[in-house]
């Protein structure tokens, strides 16, 4: 009797489907579909038409056969027997998601509070580096997910806690994948593995869009001053580069044979510095031809052998024929 209830009120229902208030926008809602694995969308795909949940529902495939199936049950009656909408089933299981855990409420004569169960603790040497999502060629960046590179060693539920608890970010889902690095060969022919190439990355589904900053090559070119006045002003980068250059040359070649350190780091610096050497060892030649020249037509001797019984070379002879 209570499904044929049920049913009617179904069928002669003229009212839209209430909506959760604990539900996702639509943008959100259909950035968390679209990334949802391949496997998983063939699978929701070869089911019935009947199994899958309606075109204006909050819910996705597999809520909406927790919810079916719970329903069948007879599991979301309450006291009045009144079964519980979608939207009413789909506020307290997010509500149950993003519960704090590790707490409990007590009633301390007729107060309620928070108390902590178990013992708490601290996470003080994980660090969670976020990253640019991999946006293919072509395609718009999703402001709905955020990518994240983590240890090997937290799970999905500390990214959700970590998340929530830090920043107040509320999160959708969450999907991880290990990364293991590559064999490198040593010196001595053994093989070992780099601990930055191996980490788990962490792709999380967001509720508020967040827009990455955007990548130096994709501004325009006033933008991009902007951006790098920016940087040095708070960071000195420019400074900083150039003390590391500074500090390269001095550790690497300042123990070489009549090395001085001439201030020019830069190739063109370097090839300015060449050229105005080159240029003044030019005119300094020119002055000593024009001083021959001047010694030539006054008659005056250039070359005089002063030790005695010295021959002149034959060099100084064909000079001296000019």
């Amino acid at each position: 009797m209570q499904a044929l209830c049920r049913v009617a009120r179904r069928l002669y229902s003229t009212q839209p489907p209430e909506r959760a208030a604990s539900a996702l926008p639509n943008l959100a809602a259909a950035a968390r579909d679209a990334s949802a694995p391949m496997a998983v969308r063939e699978r929701r795909e070869r089911k019935r038409a009947h199994l899958k949940p309606p075109t204006n529902s909050d819910l996705t495939p597999s809520e909406y056969s927790g919810y079916r199936r719970a329903l069948a049950k007879g599991e979301l009656m309450d006291q009045r027997g009144r079964d519980m909408t979608e939207a009413e089933w789909l506020d307290a299981l997010n509500e149950r998601r993003t519960r704090l855990r590790g707490l409990k409420v007590t009633d301390n004569h007729g107060e309620k509070e928070l108390q902590v169960v178990g013992q708490r603790i601290y996470l003080p040497n994980i660090m969670f580096r976020m990253v640019r999502n991999h946006t293919p060629t072509g395609k718009p960046y999703n402001p709905y997910e955020a990518t994240f590179r983590v240890p090997m060693s937290v799970t999905k539920t500390d990214v959700r806690s970590y998340l929530s608890a830090v920043y107040g970010v509320k999160t959708t889902y969450i999907r991880t994948a290990n990364y293991f690095s590559p064999l490198y060969r040593r010196y001595n022919g053994a093989k070992t593995t780099r601990s930055y190439r191996t980490y788990k990355r962490a792709v999380v589904g967001l509720v508020n869009p967040f827009y990455y900053p955007q990548a130096m090559e994709d501004m325009t070119a006033e933008d991009r001053k902007k951006r790098m006045e920016w940087l040095n002003e708070k960071f000195a980068l420019d400074a900083l580069k150039r003390w590391r250059r500074h500090e390269l040359v001095r550790t690497s070649l300042s123990g070489s044979k009549n090395w001085r350190f001439t201030g020019h780091l830069r190739r063109d610096k370097i090839l300015k510095a060449v050229a105005r050497s080159r240029s003044r060892m030019l005119r300094e030649v020119e002055e000593v031809k024009e001083e021959l020249a001047d010694k030539r037509a006054r008659g005056v001797p250039i070359f005089s052998d002063t030790k005695r019984g010295s021959q002149p070379s034959k060099w100084r002879e064909a000079l001296h024929a000019n």
